[in-house]
């Protein structure tokens, strides 16, 4: 195969992409949309799915006729720089998880606006600033039945090589969208949604509490880690609510309680669709 490009030289520059920090390559093109790194067959499959442009591809040799191979396939135009482990690991500093990595530009996301139009079930998150984090809540989004993601600025970027790869490629799956607004939550209200800040609170009502299924329009609103959401964001919410816990537990990871709230929120209308279609 032509793509094919042992590497003998690490100083080469096409191969600088893939030791920048992740804020250079969010830059890379400016004034354009900038690269990401996506890690690993499946993750770089979803991506090529979704239509974003792979630029290069770094993998070591072993994958070449295995596990990328029809990646490799459907990219034919695209460089292959390959190398042994040891030899990427010097390169990266790392060493690479399910041995792929690809280059691929970025691209413009959906408006905040147009992406709310044709969603009922939204996340909004808020100070969401680990990576992890971040792609454990959009797979949790995904899998359980969000129509779609809103981050704001001061989140870690989903486009991170660790949230993509978290995420195992649901980033690319499920609409989301940077919403920068002085208030997303007043934002999220105009466009008739009810929001739900997820918080510690003596006067919050429990996820499963009914008036959260019943609302036309519902956005569950996620925090930072340690510090929570902001107050003024709390005093916008149209409801505070917990997950009701045993053993003194108190609180969970926010992206285990995302899982959980979002479950909550969209189980019922699954629970309704599966009846309606055992009844045809």
């Amino acid at each position: 195969m032509s793509n094919i490009i042992p590497i003998t030289n690490l100083s080469a520059p096409e191969l600088a992409v893939y030791c920048l920090p992740e804020t250079q390559l969010f830059h890379y093109f400016e004034p354009k949309k900038g690269l990401f790194i996506a890690e690993s067959p499946k993750v770089i499959e979803r991506a090529l799915d979704a239509g974003y442009t792979p630029f290069s591809f770094l993998m070591e040799e072993i994958h070449i006729a295995g596990e990328a191979a029809h990646i490799i396939a459907r990219c034919p135009d695209v460089p292959v720089y390959t190398a042994s482990s040891r030899i990427l690991a010097e390169l990266t500093g790392f060493h690479l998880t399910r041995g792929v990595l690809c280059a691929m530009g970025r691209r413009q996301q959906p408006e905040p606006r147009e992406l709310c139009a044709c969603s009922r079930r939204i996340a909004l998150l808020e100070h969401v600033m680990n990576p992890t984090n971040v792609g454990a809540i959009i797979r949790s989004a995904a899998a359980l039945g969000m129509d779609a993601v809103l981050v704001t600025p001061s989140c870690s970027d989903p486009l991170y090589r660790r949230a993509i790869r978290v995420s195992m490629g649901t980033v690319f799956q499920i609409p989301w969208a940077y919403l920068k607004v002085e208030s997303p939550v007043n934002f999220l209200k105009e466009l008739g949604f009810k929001t739900a800040a997820m918080a510690l609170s003596p006067k919050a009502i429990s996820i499963a509490d009914p008036v959260l299924k019943e609302a036309d329009k519902l956005a569950i609103v996620l925090g930072s880690e340690g510090e929570g959401l902001e107050a003024s964001t709390l005093a916008d919410c149209d409801y505070t609510v917990t997950i009701p816990m045993y053993h003194r537990v108190d609180s969970l990871n926010v992206a285990a309680a995302s899982a959980v709230a979002f479950w909550e929120v969209r189980h019922y209308e699954f629970l309704v669709l599966q009846k309606s279609l055992r009844s045809l």
